[in-house]
């Protein structure tokens, strides 16, 4: 079949389209930026198109000449999520009855029985009426918690079990829950395609295991080899509240921990199995909650985790490229460029810059860059701890702590952009040059536009510290590679991408 796949750079999608292509379809992958897909492991097995979902004219030719449609995106932290999530689907729905479309696939969430929804909910809920009132057949699969390797569900029940031996929680995590294994979210995905015509209606999907958020936390604790979980609920803790506490132990923002957690305020079970009449289950049965953790748990452990929730660009980030002109800015664009010659050769200085960040670190003066990325958490950014997928290998377009990969020019240049909450636009380059005389030379430059009165105040009060900053981390990035043996980087070159 001919199928689009919309949210394609996204958690769910960008594990969904290669199997759509190891299947033997036809998939056309839609991306508001493809070059974020450049250097997934299946790009030339698919084809790659620009279209944002809000867009008329890019959406039409994203849906033309094909058979099915999946509908993968939503507007998780933007402030008018709901505004946004409506007006696309109806974009998507109408391109779709135009293009004489068969089918859409449609991934919402579970919807609590006589409960007040949350907006996130009410959203998600909303979307599928849209798309199924558009008179091509669609498959809603709702869903509840998500387990698997990056999903923003496991990273913040890993995190909470893992950082918080004892904790104080709100009344939600004694509410019953049926997560599905990452695993056999695909697979329905995958089959939903092939339903008959007749088939226009909601499915819950859900695994075998129903079970409490406080009991997921203490089966996570078993499976990672932790003590026991102490856990007292309180009847105190709101949802926001229960958000913010969220926002400073995980790598899950604020913004994203709010809808999260209101999804789980009420019960969320599967009012039915209906979907088995139509797809049967897989041939090894769904997959148990502990294992599904298990195998989460032995991706994260070998690096090979193919896709993460940070993975989708944050909403309210720039987006806009790197100015290469300083009148771009009308002039005010500020710099901080330091190179440094080193005896290392240009391959080992390079597998030292791509391994920058995450476990890694940021080669220097620790304490600040722990003390900032607090800071952009407090304020609701994405703070450091988004850490990155691969401890030796990046891709353009991936999130790289507060950082997003921009581009990327192996072995030559490694482009940032910053994702923290800062009063402009801000980048950061790592380069390598072959040096005449022997050795490397490293470029380093930190490029920042600012916005208005506070970007340029902003400027000026960091910049007594881009000496130990910006010097030190030139400094110790070569000096790194200095001492790197070359069957190390062999190594991580061996590694792959995962």
């Amino acid at each position: 079949m001919r199928c689009v796949v919309f949210g394609a750079t996204g958690y769910i999608g960008g594990r969904l389209v290669p199997e759509l292509a190891r299947a033997g379809h036809h998939v056309r992958a839609v991306a508001r930026t493809p070059a974020k897909l450049a250097e997934v492991p299946w790009r030339d097995r698919v084809e790659v198109v620009r279209g944002d979902v809000t867009d008329d004219d890019e959406v039409r030719a994203a849906v033309a000449d094909q058979e099915v449609v999946y509908y993968l995106v939503h507007s998780l932290t933007r402030r008018d999520f709901d505004d946004i999530d409506q007006h696309a689907a109806r974009v998507v729905a109408d391109a779709a009855t135009a293009a004489g479309v068969r089918r859409i696939v449609y991934l919402g969430g579970i919807i609590p029985e006589h409960a007040e929804l949350s907006r996130h909910l009410a959203s998600r809920a909303e979307v599928g009426e849209i798309l199924r009132a558009s008179g091509v057949p669609t498959v809603e699969l709702r869903a509840a918690v998500i387990i698997g390797s990056g999903s923003a569900s496991f990273e913040m029940l890993r995190y909470l079990s893992e950082r918080l031996p004892a904790m104080i929680t709100p009344r939600w995590v004694r509410n019953r829950i049926q997560p599905i294994a990452v695993r056999d979210v695909v697979y329905y995905l995958l089959r939903a395609a092939e339903l008959p015509a007749d088939v226009n209606r909601p499915f819950d999907i859900g695994g075998p295991d129903v079970l409490t958020y406080l009991t997921m936390m203490r089966k996570y604790a078993v499976v990672a080899g932790l003590t026991r979980r102490v856990v007292l609920p309180v009847p105190v803790l709101t949802p926001w509240l229960s958000a913010q506490w969220v926002n400073l132990v995980t790598p899950v923002p604020r913004a994203l921990a709010v809808p999260l957690i209101e999804s789980l305020v009420h019960e969320v079970v599967c009012g039915d199995h209906d979907i088995a009449a139509y797809i049967p289950d897989p041939a090894d049965g769904l997959t148990r909650c502990e294992r599904a953790m298990e195998l989460a748990l032995t991706r994260i452990r070998n690096a090979e985790v193919p896709t993460r929730w940070s993975d989708a660009s944050t909403p309210g980030a720039p987006s806009d490229p790197l100015p290469t002109d300083p009148a771009w800015s009308g002039g005010s664009l500020y710099e901080d460029l330091r190179e440094r010659h080193t005896h290392a050769d240009p391959g080992t200085l390079w597998a030292v810059i791509e391994s920058i960040g995450g476990e890694n670190g940021w080669y220097s003066f620790p304490l600040a860059w722990s003390l900032r990325g607090w800071i952009d958490r407090v304020a609701g950014g994405v703070g450091l701890r988004r850490g990155r997928k691969d401890p030796h290998r990046l891709h353009a377009g991936e999130a790289l702590d507060w950082w997003r990969v921009e581009h990327i020019d192996r072995p030559h240049l490694l482009r940032l952009r910053a994702e923290m909450r800062v009063p402009g636009l801000a980048w950061l380059e790592l380069g390598v040059e072959p040096d005449p005389g022997g050795g490397s030379r490293y470029r380093q430059r930190a490029i920042f536009q600012p916005h208005g009165l506070a970007g340029h105040l902003y400027w000026k009060a960091i910049t007594p510290f881009h000496n130990a900053v910006f010097g030190g981390m030139a400094r110790n990035i070569t000096g790194t590679a200095e001492h790197t043996p070359a069957a190390a980087v062999r190594s991580w070159g061996a590694g792959g991408s995962g």
